[in-house]
């Protein structure tokens, strides 16, 4: 692992638009009638029957040329947000934008997402295509084999959590990484409607409303600074991130001591965020490593207990053959035959 110091120049920071791949879509991409029906049939996928969804659905056609006109005509306002809380695992607070809005977010999503796919490293594995958290888990597991030399050599890891990540996303720096890697300055000023229609705090400039599709991969565009400068700044091969969590592995414990200030500095100083004081540590593989709702091992991972706990009150309150068969397919992924059979013996009992 390269130890080196982090430049205070452009450097070590956010990336500039030299050497830069551009997206070639024009604002009329996003904003065109096929467009919008197409973000609406996806839109719609398990919403439909949605008290809003089915009353915008009755007259779709005279909604999406109102909200086309709008868009051509460069008179679009984002609304604002409902507000609600819920336990999954731990209190969130959801912000919920109106189907109009949500429908302009998911066009947006279409034309943005395969772009800026293509920039995000390997080994960042949230809320993008073919990727999740059992890959991640894989990858994990992969390295820990690398690092090991195949269960040779202690391997250390260095989780870290980010404090309050989407509550603290600094608008303006996120609107400079967008307006670096976008031409169109019609699609910009239309990110910028999405993104100044929330604050976490009131009159400030900060935040991302966890409840919007773009807000997953805004948080990817803005952590991607942070992905790119973890792997060619201070070379750190084996490096896995999953939304605000991630970790890093090797065979060397103070290696890794020693770059968490620098991790510090430049989240700090680059992206205006916070490592979580209380979700930082180094350990073992060997001694267990809480990843992703799981305690992984070298040769095998156990479900994390508060996880089951969460996973038996959902199928207590919910017990459909569908959702069983879901947590199953999850389970079959863990060292969790025992527990699998004693839910499939509850479900036949109940049933």
């Amino acid at each position: 692992m390269n130890n080196r110091n982090v430049s205070a120049s452009n450097g070590g920071g956010v990336l500039s638009s030299r050497n830069k791949i551009h997206l070639t879509h024009k604002y009329e991409d996003i904003v065109c009638v096929s467009n919008l029906l197409s973000a609406w049939q996806e839109f719609e996928q398990g919403k439909s029957k949605k008290t809003d969804v089915v009353e915008f659905s009755r007259h779709l056609m005279d909604h999406i040329l109102a909200l086309h006109r709008d868009l051509v005509n460069l008179t679009y306002c984002h609304g604002g947000y409902r507000e609600f809380r819920i336990n999954d695992p731990k209190p969130r607070v959801i912000h919920k934008a109106s189907v109009r809005d949500r429908l302009v977010h998911h066009a947006v999503y279409r034309i943005l997402y395969p772009f800026f796919d293509r920039t995000f490293i390997a080994d960042s594995f949230s809320c993008r295509n073919n990727k999740g958290t059992h890959k991640a888990i894989n990858r994990f597991r992969k390295f820990g084999r690398q690092v090991s030399h195949n269960h040779t050599r202690t391997v250390w890891v260095l989780k870290c959590d980010i404090r309050k990540f989407f509550a603290s996303v600094d608008q303006r720096i996120l609107l400079h990484i967008l307006d670096v890697y976008i031409p169109d300055k019609k699609i910009v000023n239309l990110l910028y409607n999405i993104i100044a229609s929330f604050s976490a705090t009131p009159y400030t400039a900060v935040g991302l409303p966890l409840g919007n599709l773009t807000s997953q991969l805004f948080s990817n565009i803005y952590l991607n600074q942070f992905d790119q400068w973890v792997k060619h700044k201070i070379k750190v091969k084996h490096y896995i991130r999953y939304a605000d969590d991630f970790v890093f592995l090797s065979d060397n414990r103070n290696a890794l001591l020693s770059i968490i200030s620098e991790l510090q500095n430049f989240l700090t100083e680059k992206l205006k965020l916070q490592l979580h004081p209380n979700k930082v540590f180094i350990k073992t593989i060997a001694s267990g490593v809480d990843f992703l709702g799981w305690i992984l091992f070298p040769s095998h991972r156990v479900l994390r207990k508060v996880t089951k706990q969460r996973m038996l009150r959902r199928l207590a309150k919910n017990f459909k053959p569908e959702t069983l068969q879901s947590y199953l397919g999850m389970l079959s992924h863990g060292n969790t035959f025992r527990l699998r059979q004693s839910i499939k013996n509850d479900f036949w009992l109940l049933n």
